[in-house]
């Protein structure tokens, strides 16, 4: 049974959601502060967090940063501001969705349901293996004979993309477009300099080369 973390400083409103969720088979557990929130959270083992924003003695977007320090649990903010700008700010900081007050039961429960079924799926991705070289899709990361691999955010995307399609070549429009999700206009400095960099920090580790270039077409992984 999923267990479910409300942090609502509104005794009603906290209850309310509590009980709602309760008849749709989750566990719940409530605060009704930051503070107590926070601790709460550090002290337990959720799936999931709904977080109000405006709460006593700790807010809820310096809870939201606390969390995501050490944790990808999904989060749902709950607040009566529906202001775009405070909506965008919350899921840059990883905030997982967001519901404004006053809001419907019926859909709190469906958000609830749609991002544990996602967290669920992202969990249960299995890792990619090519050579010595492990990929880990949930954790975000690559070891190459058992050495952590520290990749930017870009590289690791990469790589990602390399090993999820062994064989491919990749052609830097479909390098560009596919990672920085923009049009290519011929920004071949940017591909080469970051396709560099990856080839240097896993050969260090691994003593090969596991990128080719394929002249005239792109990249792939070697064969």
């Amino acid at each position: 049974m999923e267990r479910i973390l409300i942090i609502e400083d509104e005794k009603d409103v906290n209850e309310l959601l509590a009980q709602t969720l309760m008849e749709s088979g989750y566990q719940t557990v409530s605060a009704f502060d930051g503070i107590d929130g926070l601790k709460k959270f550090e002290n337990g083992s959720y799936d999931m967090v709904l977080l109000d924003l405006m709460l006593p003695y700790k807010s809820g977007d310096e809870i939201l940063k606390r969390i995501r320090m050490n944790s990808e649990i999904p989060i749902i903010v709950i607040s009566a501001k529906d202001m775009v700008g405070t909506k965008i700010d919350l899921l840059t900081l990883g905030a997982d969705d967001y519901i404004t007050k006053p809001f419907d039961l019926g859909e709190v429960t469906a958000r609830v349901v749609s991002n544990l079924r996602r967290s669920t799926k992202k969990e249960d991705k299995l890792p990619i293996s090519y050579k010595d070289m492990v990929l880990d899709t949930s954790e975000k990361t690559v070891h190459v004979k058992d050495e952590y691999i520290e990749l930017t955010a870009t590289e690791y995307q990469m790589m990602e993309l390399f090993l999820g399609h062994p064989g491919k070549v990749f052609s830097k429009a479909n390098l560009y477009e596919t990672v920085w999700q923009d049009e290519y206009m011929g920004e071949e400095g940017i591909i080469k300099t970051h396709i560099s960099n990856l080839r240097s920090k896993l050969k260090k580790a691994g003593g090969e080369e596991y990128i080719e270039t394929v002249w005239g077409l792109g990249y792939r992984l070697k064969k």
